[in-house]
């Protein structure tokens, strides 16, 4: 974790102060601890100026993103899809819904599955906000020529297709077979997500 109040060098060379001679990859640490600080960075550059004047949040931006370019889909895919609990969506589709944005519909071929679709109304804001949205893009990475960005874009799906890939067995292995102990929350994680992608 990295204090958002000093520069990127005074972390670093904090970290390593602190951590003496503890055998560790500073590299690698390097790379996700600044991996989780430019995306914690970008996060809230996006919900303070573009976002903030459509009045939305990050999550519902991106279920809008999701559907926008996907199209009508399933609950479970716009989860996981936009990297969030079928918890979460169910929330944050209920304020888009109560936005005119989003419909929820039953899936014509299983009552039990529903379907997720923009209105016409959120089909136009879409329309309206990603080219801001992109403009802020090219903002936030605009110390990369455009060269850099795409190998930024490629190393960062390989950390990706890693953790997708390989993931689930490295937490098997880390647990020893054991299921996870319950969460914080309360909630268990399933069974499934120690042995698939988790949602």
């Amino acid at each position: 974790m990295v204090s958002g109040h000093r520069s990127i060098d005074d972390t670093e060379q904090a970290v390593r102060a602190k951590l003496g001679d503890t055998p560790v990859r500073h590299e690698q640490m390097a790379a996700v601890a600044n991996i989780y600080r430019a995306a914690a960075a970008v996060r809230q550059h996006f919900e303070n100026s573009v976002l903030r004047g459509a009045e939305l949040t990050w999550t519902s931006f991106v279920v809008l993103w999701v559907v926008w370019i996907g199209g009508e889909m399933e609950t479970r895919r716009v989860a996981e899809e936009a990297g969030i609990s079928k918890g979460t969506l169910t929330g944050v589709a209920r304020t888009l819904q109560a936005r005119g944005l989003m419909e929820r519909k039953t899936h014509p071929g299983d009552g039990r599955l529903a379907l997720l679709a923009l209105t016409p109304e959120g089909e136009r804001l879409m329309g309206r906000v990603f080219p801001e949205f992109n403009a802020e893009e090219v903002f936030v990475t605009g110390e990369l020529s455009d060269d850099e960005a795409l190998d930024l874009a490629d190393l960062l799906r390989r950390i990706v297709v890693q953790v997708e890939t390989r993931g689930a067995d490295r937490r098997l292995e880390l647990l020893d077979g054991h299921d996870p102990r319950p969460r914080r929350s309360g909630r268990r994680a399933k069974r499934h997500e120690t042995a698939g992608h988790e949602g």
